[in-house]
């Protein structure tokens, strides 16, 4: 998958999976509206709500939460757009990578590595996680497909998820102009 800087999207979609870090989404999801997406979607997968609430995510102004194949949001087909996939964790990313969409938020993000269109990977593992054999292979899978990694940072207490300002100047490129 070759990203094209010029090519912009209507569509911005937020994946977000079950870490720690899951309760920043509130924010990531403001700055995606800030970035001037007419449609901006969040889709939590299963274990995203035990760290942030689809409420939360909801009462963001200008964004939507999905989480079921018949919200009329994606149907008859979830809209092309930009995915951001952040947090990933380490079950997300290595299903991700063996091609598994078992959930509607793995569903959309393979739907666009498939169609090429930009997916942006922000994988928030710790260490041993970060280091574990399957991890390095999923990362290396991914950016092989076109995927853009945002690579967790280490401010001292281990690595996380990285800050909002790095993971939305990934997606700015695709961002409406």
């Amino acid at each position: 998958m070759v990203q094209v800087a010029s090519e912009r999207f209507s569509v911005a979609y937020l994946i977000l999976s079950g870490t720690t870090t899951a309760a920043r989404c509130p924010e990531i999801l403001a700055g995606l509206v800030a970035l001037g997406f007419p449609r901006v979607i969040a889709i939590p997968t299963p274990n995203a709500s035990r760290t942030v609430s689809s409420r939360e995510l909801a009462e963001v102004p200008g964004a939507q939460v999905v989480e079921s194949y018949y919200d009329l949001a994606i149907r008859p087909r979830p809209p092309v757009g930009v995915v951001l996939f952040a947090p990933c964790s380490f079950n997300s990313l290595n299903k991700l990578a063996a091609g598994i969409a078992d959930t509607l938020a793995l569903s959309v993000a393979a739907e666009a590595i498939g169609r090429r269109t930009p997916v942006i990977v922000a994988p928030s593992l710790n260490q041993p996680l970060l280091d574990h054999p399957a991890a390095r292979l999923s990362l290396k899978t991914l950016a092989s497909w076109g995927a853009i990694i945002v690579p967790p940072v280490d401010e001292g207490l281990g690595p996380r998820l990285a800050a909002t300002e790095r993971l939305l100047a990934a997606v700015r490129p695709f961002a409406p102009l």
